[in-house]
């Protein structure tokens, strides 16, 4: 009776308003994605729609429109954009149509070529082409074509630009509208072909139309692509005088600092706003491709070239040797010249350039070690968080996971130069209650990382999520198991080779970044994209290229596992693969 009699200690809150597992774990990403993601955006848009210094309602935003120089680089950035999206809708779709409905050989292979662009981050890609089109170029001037010494680069230009960048976006279309002739109706193609029309007729009046949708949708992802690109206006535009939106934040940054970023905010909003437009087109038009036609499991089976496979495979080889070989083999053969102008042959090759960019000059040593600590981290994190919240999206379907799987996918549908202008918003000032800033440190790199990359983890493993048995997850619920040990013993072994995709394609993809980095590092901070930035603009191409070189090697054995961990992804999981 006695022990009746003890009062009993207050519940603070009922049970079931208190979170069970998978409530903490959700509180958790959420945390997660509101320190790393929406603080930094939110902050970026308050920012940018404040007071000017005269106190007027979106003075800021106005003073930037009525900005000569802001209207340039806008308008520069529409044209550029606009004149490459059209050249990558020309190249992708041809692309995936010979390499879809035909029976032309190595596709593997071909496709592999085709998207080396993508995994090539873009200030190697736009080096490599000032290589090989520059006067001192090793392979023009192998073959006598090389311009007058002296002779400004071409690329250094609006069609410079429009042509690197052309090229690059390529792939995106190629992705988009691959994906789109694979689930076209089949039996409408068979009609086609049973009513004796020829291969080329029956693609220009059954497939192309059908196809339509998906090539909207390819140049909507490009054009937003374009907008958002630093690395080919950065090492062409600057040069040649041809500012965009991104290199015109950079540039201001780099010479006011951080005393204006009000100014660059208000900018960085433009470009929030033209990305969100586009990304809003393809969204349409990719409803529009699901909508128009009954979506078909089956692929279409190839037409059959006959006589003519040998020269179509050989006119393929052609472009993609143009567009993406000749380009690498200037870079490596920059990278092995003693100087600039030296011609290159057996005599004058060598590794000092090498020696030099990656083992004896300290920044360039320290710009790897920073990258290869960077990359590392973030596909770890990025794996570790992608994997909870695909589980609660995917598996428990949380609407608020659900939620957050959008929320993950913002910083890297914006552009880079955005997000990095958000970071330092909030990273400046000294972190509230710790009292100190990251500003000017390794961490801010690390924090804007992982909140730009967690898509691409994120990604692989909710395909890998979406081929579970929920019922195998529910039996362990039932029998008491917390989510915790069901992730653990049940969803991690089943998602763990796309998990470990995913961090493989981080690494690629963070090792070589410069976008997010070029706003972002400080003395002693350096990572390879800077450097690599950093040696071209100081006349130093030779050790630029090398440095180049150098990643793009690890890039490609990368690449290599990636493609061999493939064979057991979901399709799409590794896109040369699919």
């Amino acid at each position: 009776m006695a022990d009746a009699a003890l009062p009993m200690a207050p519940r603070l809150l009922p049970r079931r308003l208190l979170p069970d597992g998978e409530g903490l774990i959700l509180l958790a990403v959420v945390a997660y994605l509101a320190l790393f993601t929406l603080w930094p955006l939110g902050r970026l848009l308050a920012e940018a729609l404040a007071p000017n210094a005269e106190g007027e309602l979106l003075g800021l935003l106005r003073d930037q429109w009525q900005s000569r120089s802001f209207t340039r680089a806008l308008q520069n950035t529409l044209e550029a954009s606009a004149f490459a999206t059209v050249l990558s809708v020309a190249l992708g779709t041809s692309m995936a149509f010979l390499l879809a409905l035909t029976d032309v050989r190595a596709k593997t292979a071909l496709t592999f070529v085709l998207l080396l662009p993508l995994l090539i981050p873009p200030q190697i890609t736009a080096l490599s082409w000032l290589e090989l089109t520059g006067p001192s170029s090793p392979i023009l001037n192998l073959l006598g074509l090389a311009a007058a010494p002296g002779t400004t680069n071409p690329l250094y230009s609006r069609e410079g630009i429009v042509l690197v960048m052309g090229i690059e976006h390529a792939t995106l279309v190629f992705l988009a509208v691959r994906a789109g002739l694979r689930h076209l109706p089949r039996d409408l193609v068979e009609a086609a072909r049973l009513a004796g029309a020829k291969p080329l007729r029956a693609t220009l009046s059954v497939i192309a139309p059908l196809a339509f949708p998906s090539i909207l949708a390819g140049a909507a992802l490009a054009f937003v692509s374009a907008i958002g690109n630093f690395g080919v206006p950065a090492l062409l535009g600057i040069p040649g005088r041809y500012p965009m939106l991104t290199t015109l934040i950079y540039r201001r940054l780099n010479g006011f600092g951080p005393s204006i970023l009000g100014e660059v905010a208000a900018i960085a909003v433009v470009l929030i706003l033209l990305a969100v437009g586009g990304l809003a087109l393809r969204a349409l038009f990719s409803r529009w491709s699901r909508s128009a036609v009954e979506r078909s499991s089956a692929p279409l089976q190839p037409f059959a070239l006959g006589r003519a496979r040998l020269p179509v495979e050989a006119g393929i080889w052609l472009v993609l040797a143009v567009i993406a070989l000749l380009p690498l083999t200037a870079l490596v053969a920059s990278s092995l010249t003693p100087a600039l102008g030296v011609p290159l042959n057996l005599h004058t090759a060598t590794l000092d350039n090498y020696r030099f960019a990656i083992f004896s000059q300290a920044a360039s040593h320290r710009a790897f070690m920073n990258s290869l600590m960077l990359a590392a981290a973030t596909a770890v994190v990025s794996a570790a968080i992608a994997i909870p919240l695909a589980y609660l999206s995917i598996l428990r379907r949380r609407p608020l996971a659900r939620a957050l799987d959008l929320v993950a996918d913002t910083p890297y549908a914006i552009p880079g130069t955005v997000l990095a202008i958000g970071i330092i918003l909030v990273y400046l000032p000294p972190l509230p209650g710790l009292g100190v800033s990251i500003y000017g440190t390794i961490w801010i790199l690390l924090v804007a990382y992982l909140a730009r990359f967690l898509t691409l983890a994120l990604r692989p493993v909710t395909a890998g999520m979406e081929t579970l048995e929920p019922a195998l997850d529910e039996a362990a619920r039932v029998a008491g198991a917390g989510p915790l040990r069901r992730i653990w013993s049940i969803v991690l072994p089943n998602v763990a080779p796309a998990a470990a995709a995913g961090g493989l394609l981080i690494f690629i993809t963070a090792l070589n970044e410069l976008t997010v980095s070029a706003l972002l590092w400080s003395s002693g901070k350096e990572t390879i994209g800077v450097m690599i930035f950093a040696l071209h603009y100081e006349g130093n191409s030779p050790a630029a290229s090398a440095l180049a070189t150098a990643t793009v090697a690890i890039t490609l054995l990368i690449a290599f596992a990636l493609g061999l961990l493939g064979r057991r992804l979901p399709d799409g999981a590794v896109p040369w693969r699919a």
